[in-house]
């Protein structure tokens, strides 16, 4: 038996013990009786009981810092993009488990502020990266601060409003193209390096999307910048 399997086994008995029992009197112990396997391996799976709901942050964070690695100087803000819809599409890869674990961190102090934790180290990533991109100015450290708390805020709002059934996923996507486009309309003049003799930059999207549904906030994000729409 692998680990994956070991993993996807002792997070489903968690959530359902939860759900029967409630989070506070499942033990690890419980947990693992539950999954069928021992305390021993419980331990070589997850660190905690908290790390059964919890995401792996660890994981999410290596795919968001190697997607920004990638990027170039004239596509940095299309990277900050994707590296925020990545852990997007993770949670809504999840479905109905996300949702469950939205229901218990909204009720359990513990496990929010674990949370809290994980979006300062998403915030952190991308301050990092946007001061860098910025040219590591001392006068731009508040801007790639505000940028990064900006870009955090978005994703989360859409996530939000999927994990409380506002939205379905596929208007979560166009949701967060809407999100991110406003993001970056509100920093547009922090790009700190332009083409030669004021020649246009061009930047290409990737969206699985019809192009009417994102063209609007494509034309904002240009028309914000100064930069003339297309017809």
């Amino acid at each position: 038996m692998d680990t994956l399997s070991v993993r996807e086994r002792l997070t489903a008995a968690a959530f359902a013990l939860f759900d029967e029992r409630g989070y506070e009197r499942s033990t690890v112990d419980d947990i693992a009786e539950r999954a069928g396997v021992g305390r021993t391996t419980f331990f070589r799976a997850f660190a905690s009981k908290e790390e059964v709901i919890l995401p792996d942050h660890r994981v999410l964070l290596s795919a968001v810092e190697a997607r920004l690695a990638t990027s170039t100087q004239e596509t940095a803000l299309v990277a900050v993009s994707e590296s925020a819809r990545l852990v997007l599409r993770h949670y809504l890869a999840e479905g109905e488990l996300a949702r469950s674990r939205y229901a218990l961190t909204s009720s359990i102090a513990a496990l929010r502020q674990r949370e809290v934790a994980s979006i300062e180290q998403y915030q952190r990533v991308f301050r990092t990266f946007l001061h860098g991109w910025m040219g590591r100015r001392p006068e731009l450290e508040l801007r790639a601060e505000l940028m990064a708390t900006s870009v955090v805020a978005a994703h989360n709002y859409v996530l939000r409003r999927w994990l409380s059934g506002i939205t379905d996923e596929g208007q979560a996507e166009v949701a967060f193209d809407s999100a991110m486009a406003e993001v970056i309309a509100l920093f547009a003049e922090a790009t700190p390096a332009t083409s030669a003799g004021g020649e246009a930059s061009l930047v290409i999207v990737r969206t699985t999307h019809e192009l009417d549904a994102v063209l609007p906030s494509l034309k904002k994000i240009l028309g914000s910048s100064g930069v003339p729409t297309w017809p």
